[in-house]
């Protein structure tokens, strides 16, 4: 059974946190360094607010660490603010990516997005916009044909 840390320290951590056990997965939460130090075998960063999760990352000590698990390889999922901290804080996925570009809370809205010749349903709540992408970086899913989930390597 697959191990997963999700970075508990503000934001939609309870909602990864409830889909993953659905699906099978033994879940920790990460709020500190002592719950880093357990064993997993992958990492979710959640949405919420990056600017308030990279501060709390500091002053938990978290930052670096999650950093190099996520350079050496730890399978990483980010969504929304989690897409931020990996390409504006960790600074392990070579894309650019502008906060808020979909629009304000009020804004938000659903849509159909293009996962290979498959059609998935998407949800976008303040959602940053990946604005262009390294040379590594293998689009998942489009909207209207720009990007908005991508791979690189480890991280999704």
């Amino acid at each position: 059974m697959a191990r997963i840390g999700i970075l508990a320290l503000q934001g939609a951590f309870i909602e990864h946190e409830r889909m993953l056990r659905e699906m099978g997965a033994e879940c920790i939460e990460i709020r500190n360094k002592k719950q880093l130090a357990e064993p997993i075998s992958g990492l979710v960063l959640p949405g919420g607010e990056s600017t308030v999760q990279r501060k709390l990352l500091i002053e938990e000590g978290l930052l670096q660490p999650l950093k190099e698990k996520i350079q050496r390889g730890m399978p990483v999922l980010a969504t929304c603010a989690g897409l931020i901290l990996l390409a504006d804080h960790f600074r392990t996925l070579p894309v650019t990516v502008r906060r808020n570009a979909y629009g304000r809370q009020l804004g938000s809205f659903h849509a159909e997005g293009r996962w290979e010749d498959e059609a998935v349903p998407l949800t976008f709540i303040r959602a940053p916009r990946i604005e262009a992408l390294g040379s590594d970086v293998e689009p998942l899913v489009t909207l209207n044909d720009a990007p908005v989930a991508v791979r690189h390597h480890n991280q999704i």
